[in-house]
């Protein structure tokens, strides 16, 4: 007989589909690129802009794994991850401003091909590698700044839809309270079984 906690816990993981993950982590080689060819070795702020880009990407994945048994926990690394994005953008716009370059206003014609190039399906770092390795630091910034911009909007509407769906549907413990109470009232059905049977569609 199966263990009826088993059926609380929802299908989780999977991150490496998520394109938040996906685009997070082309920022994250993006970064560790360009702080090798525009930083000096020494300089402290590449082990910054590389570990914001990296918990960027880790804390995506790592909620992802959370989801499964604490929603509360997913939205907070999910929100976490996207503030770790915002970090870094602030480290790029600094490295523009110190150097007298320019960020690229949204109608500019290589933001434009950046985002349309970041909507092609299984799209990754070779599709942007010539931006983003490119030898003049103005256009590789910009490139990967376009990405960063790119994954915080992923990782807002991801919010977006963890929070609905936590209010709407709750977490482990409101279902695990509700599966209780249905096996109390119709004994006969098992609780995943009178889970689904009370969820709204």
């Amino acid at each position: 007989m199966s263990n009826p906690l088993h059926h609380f816990i929802p299908k989780h993981g999977g991150y490496k589909k998520l394109l938040s993950y996906q685009r997070a982590e082309i920022v994250y080689d993006a970064t560790i690129s360009f702080t090798k060819r525009f930083y000096r070795s020494n300089d402290r702020t590449i082990d910054q802009m590389v570990q914001a880009a990296r918990s960027g990407k880790q804390n995506i994945a790592e909620a992802s794994q959370a989801s499964g048994t604490s929603k509360e926990t997913e939205i907070k690394l999910t929100n976490v991850a996207r503030t770790s994005q915002e970090e870094l953008l602030v480290d790029y716009r600094d490295f523009l401003h110190s150097r007298n370059l320019s960020e690229w206003a949204a109608f500019h014609p290589f933001v434009k091909r950046t985002n349309q190039l970041a909507k092609l399906e299984n799209s990754n770092y070779a599709t942007f590698q010539k931006g983003i390795e490119h030898e003049n630091p103005e256009i590789s910034a910009n490139v990967i700044i376009g990405l960063i911009k790119i994954t915080i909007c992923l990782l807002d509407k991801q919010l977006k839809h963890l929070e609905q769906d936590f209010l709407k549907n709750g977490g482990l413990r409101e279902q695990m309270t509700q599966a209780r109470l249905s096996i109390r009232n119709n004994p006969s059905k098992d609780a995943y079984e009178s889970t689904r049977t009370n969820q709204t569609p």
